[in-house]
Order: C-alpha cells, then sequence, then structure tokens
C-alpha cells in the first residue's frame, strides 16, 4: 500500500511518500499563511521528481496544527451557546465559567440550563425540559448563534438527553451545527462541556479548512481518500474531522511520536521533537503516546478527552537569541525562518544561527555568524541543555533509563548523552517523522464508561464490544483490532459491583474504504 502522510506545523510543512513501511520520498517546505499552499507545494515536489505516479496512491493523511493555534491565538472561532442539562443540579458553576476573559469574550453566546440529567447507573434526575429547551433554540436562533454545545450530567453512560434535546435544538434552528459532550469527553462534567464548547468553536473552521485540503489534492487529480490524524495516533475520515476537530489538536507532537516509534524501531522509549518553534517532549507505550489521565489545559481550559501526555517548551530552531542581557526564547521566527535568520541574509538571532556557529548543522552562510564569540555559543548550548534535561525528565513517571528518541528540524540541538537516558538514538529521516507518523495512522475506537451488575470479566467483554463496533464505525478493519490501552478501576463507593472501565482498540483502515 503507498500512502502520502503530510504534517503541516507551525514552520514547516512536512511529506513523505511510504510504500509499506519504507520511505520512498520525503519534501520539507516552509508552512504558508494559509497552510493550504505549503501542501500544494510538496505535492508539486512529487510531480517534478517524476518517481511516483500518483494514481497509484491507495491514501493521504494529513495532521495540522491549525485548531490549537487558534484556540492559542484566538483567531476564527465561532460564537458558541451552550445548553447544559442538569438542573436542580449542577447550576451553581455555569458554562464558561473557569475559561480566559477574553476567550470567553470573543466565543461565549447564549447560556441556557435546564431540568433533567441522569444518575450514574442510568436513572433519570428528573424528566427533561424540553419547551425550557424549545425557548433555548428561539433565543440562539434569535441572536445569530449557529453552533452550539449540549452537555448532560453523567451522558457519557447514557446520552438520551442530550440526543433527545439536539433533535428539539434542530426542529427549532435547523441551521444549527451542535456538539453532544458524551461523544467527546469523559466522566467530568466541567471538563467534558469544556471540551464540547471548543469543539463547538471550531466546527466552522474545520470545514473550511478540511475543504481546502481535499481541494489542494483535487487540483493534482489524486482521487485517494483523505484522512486526518487524531490526538491519539490514529486517523479518521474527513467528513468526520470537520464535526469533531478538537480530537485533531495534539496531532502534530502526536504524528512526530508514531513516527519515532516506527522508525527506531522502538516501542517503550522518551521522544524529543525539536521543531522550528517549539519542542514536545512525551513517552511511548507500546509504540503509541502515553494518554493523559488527567485535566489538560487548551488555551487556558481545563478539558478531560483524548490527549497525549506531553509536555512542550519553547524551543527550537527559530527560537530567537539575544546576546546583552542573554535571553533565549520563548519567541520564534516561526515560518519565516529563511527570511529572519542570520545565516539566511536575516537580522535576527535564532538557534539555527547557534546550530551552524557551533558546527552542529551546515546551513545557509556561516560566515554570516562567524562573529559570535565561543564564550557566548557555550552559554547558549548550557541553556539549552538545561532546558530539555528538565523537561525530559519531568514526562518521566519513575527513574528507570529509557531510550530518548529525536527527531525533527531542531534535533541537532539535543546531546549525545544525558542523564537518566539509556542512549539517544538518532533516526533517519527524523526531520519528517511527523509525516511518517502520519502516514502509518491506523484507526481507534475508544470506551470509558461505568458498568455496574457485572463480572470484571463480562464487564471488559462488553467495553471491548462498544470499543470494537466504534472503531468499525470510524473505517477500521474488524480482523486487525488489537486493545492498545486498557484500564479497570473497581468503584467501591457505588452498589452494584460498579467497574470503571477504560479501553481503547486500534486496527488497519478497511482495504475497501482506502480504495474507495
Amino acid at each position: 500500500m503507498k500512502r502520502i502522510g503530510i504534517d503541516v506545523g507551525g514552520t514547516n510543512t512536512d511529506l513523505v511518500l511510504l510504500e509499506g513501511n519504507e520511505v520512498v520520498q520525503s519534501f520539507k517546505t516552509i508552512t504558508t499563511s494559509d497552510v493550504t499552499s505549503g501542501i500544494r507545494n510538496t505535492l508539486l515536489e512529487i510531480v517534478r521528481s517524476a518517481k511516483s505516479d500518483l494514481g497509484e496512491i491507495d491514501a493521504v493523511m494529513i495532521g495540522t496544527t491549525h485548531f490549537v493555534n487558534a484556540i492559542v491565538q484566538r483567531q476564527n472561532l465561532n460564537r458558541v451557546g451552550a445548553l447544559r442539562i442538569c438542573l436542580p443540579s449542577c447550576g451553581s458553576l455555569p458554562p464558561f465559567v473557569d475559561w480566559p476573559k477574553d476567550l470567553v469574550e470573543q466565543v461565549a453566546g447564549e447560556v441556557c440550563l435546564v431540568a433533567g440529567g441522569h444518575e450514574y447507573d442510568g436513572r433519570e434526575l428528573v424528566p427533561l425540559d424540553e419547551k425550557a429547551i424549545e425557548t433555548a433554540a428561539l433565543a440562539m436562533r434569535s441572536k445569530g448563534i449557529r453552533s452550539m454545545a449540549i452537555s448532560a450530567v453523567f451522558s457519557p453512560l447514557t446520552s438520551e438527553h442530550e440526543e433527545r434535546a439536539a433533535k428539539i435544538m434542530r426542529d427549532v434552528h435547523p441551521e444549527l451545527q451542535i456538539t453532544l459532550s458524551s461523544t467527546l469527553g469523559r466522566i467530568g462534567l466541567l471538563e467534558r462541556e469544556n471540551a464540547a464548547l471548543l469543539n463547538a468553536a471550531l466546527v466552522d473552521l474545520a470545514d473550511q479548512t478540511f475543504s481546502a485540503f481535499k481541494n489542494a489534492l483535487d487540483e493534482f487529480e489524486l482521487s485517494a481518500p483523505l484522512f486526518i490524524t487524531q490526538n491519539d495516533g490514529t486517523v479518521v475520515s474527513v467528513e468526520r474531522a470537520k464535526d469533531y476537530p478538537i480530537l485533531c489538536l495534539a496531532s502534530g507532537p502526536t504524528n512526530s511520536m508514531r513516527g519515532a516509534a516506527s522508525l527506531s524501531g522502538l516501542s517503550d522509549a522518551i521522544v524529543c521533537d525539536i521543531g522550528g518553534t517549539t519542542t514536545d517532549v512525551g513517552s511511548l507505550r507500546g509504540g503509541f503516546p502515553r494518554q493523559a489521565n488527567n485535566v489538560v489545559e487548551v488555551g487556558g481550559v481545563r478539558t478531560l478527552f483524548r490527549m497525549p501526555d506531553l509536555l512542550s517548551i519553547g524551543l527550537g530552531g527559530g527560537t530567537t537569541v539575544k546576546e546583552n542581557p542573554f535571553t533565549l526564547g520563548p519567541q520564534s521566527v516561526g515560518y519565516k525562518l529563511r527570511q529572519k535568520a542570520l545565516v539566511f541574509g536575516g537580522d535576527t538571532l535564532t538557534l539555527t544561527d547557534v546550530a551552524v556557529a557551533s558546527g552542529w548543522i551546515k546551513l545557509g552562510k556561516a560566515t554570516f555568524v562567524k562573529n559570535l564569540s565561543s564564550r557566548f555559543l557555550d552559554s547558549v548550548k548550557t541553556e539549552i541543555f538545561k532546558r530539555l534535561y528538565e523537561t525530559i525528565d519531568s514526562i518521566k513517571i519513575d527513574a528507570t533509563p529509557l531510550p530518548l528518541i529525536v527527531v525533527g528540524g531542531g534535533s541537532m540541538l539535543a546531546p549525545e548523552t544525558m542523564g537518566g537516558i539509556s542512549e539517544v538514538v538518532h533516526v533517519q529521516h527524523n526531520e519528517v517523522a511527523n509525516a511518517v507518523g502520519a502516514a502509518i495512522a491506523q484507526v481507534s475506537g475508544e470506551i470509558d464508561r461505568i458498568y455496574r451488575d457485572l463480572s470484571r470479566q463480562d464487564a471488559i467483554a462488553l467495553a471491548e464490544k462498544e470499543a470494537r463496533a466504534k472503531a468499525v464505525s470510524a473505517g477500521a478493519d474488524n480482523e486487525s483490532l488489537i486493545i492498545v490501552e486498557l484500564e479497570d478501576l473497581p468503584l467501591a463507593y457505588l452498589p452494584g459491583n460498579a467497574l470503571r472501565i477504560r479501553m481503547r482498540l486500534v486496527g488497519d483502515i478497511k482495504q475497501n474504504q482506502a480504495e474507495a
């Protein structure tokens, strides 16, 4: 099978062509302000090379940082309505209560709390107040709100009230785009609701972005199906990704980790992805990124959904450096590296210039940085290594030395040895590991539920059946599915032999779907 993997980062857009697991071609270009031009440029390189026929491509996988950047930079976000089904409980902390003020001002629209919701065992708290939902729909229609999120108490266990509310809302306001919290988050009302609200804020941007991706492929008459990479290292169809862009927020660093695993052959290791703007550090377990079990902040908003356990720092090839007084980042020249860096004739000292002056890499014109003193270069080197060590050490969960796989265009900044690390591993094609990770991505299904009145064995079997059904629905080949993550936690404070199970299955894309 031939696949194209593309990763659109903040600085570079990377593309690889894989045949099986072998990298046939790879290209790197500067990310463009409109995002899709960078994709066109890399596809043009394949055409120019005349080594591959695009008609032979079986699938295209694309990952992007576009959505997390939109949240962080407060750009291109929808105004969002919130409907919480909870009364008479859970009314003291309304939707958006813990959001940063500037994000609330841009995103928060109509907020409505209505009676309804369920107990942990599926019993109704109170009947759903359908009249209040109709009133909420009318209010949102009158204010021109076209995107909203619906959350309900314990909806991951039973989504009945969320689904009924969505039908009522659409009957009154047909243009509404609705995100149900039960389809995204885990147990924990506020964090799950926040994830749904952020998703609702991104759906228009997702439609524009993914449509532009598809148009870029159509220009090259590339008819292979398009898949979008997600936070857990797997992919979904572009149609589903348009509905759930929040599941693609961390696909960039996740792709790098999956690519690092594939290129190195290691399934358990620390991965350090040093890009042009940031360094992302995470832990591989069984070839997949370790998932975060706790609250994850996105743009200052507390969420709890499928996200890798990552630490990020402002350190990369485009990071700016000042000599007097000495400062290192966190600002970066980003995709303007080839215009701004000294070695390319620019006027800004970056870590790429430091790497060239130190002899770590040959790039641009070294004569442009020959005046940097060895003392200054040593100071920068010491600070780089200190920050990398502290970040890598923080991601570890015990003192066991693990291999460190270094990837990314800025990998020359990493030391060759490090305390607490068994070995520093450099791999071929490390500069496009993110695109490799995108190209090898599979399909997943996840379940996180509380099961009652069942034995542990029966509860796990039922969880597997439900997770398997989700994966197959997302396009996975049922025969290839394997369990990559399983946690079960007895809940002693609940009656009925209650057991919380979190399970994730991963499998290959169904062949006839890739050929469709």
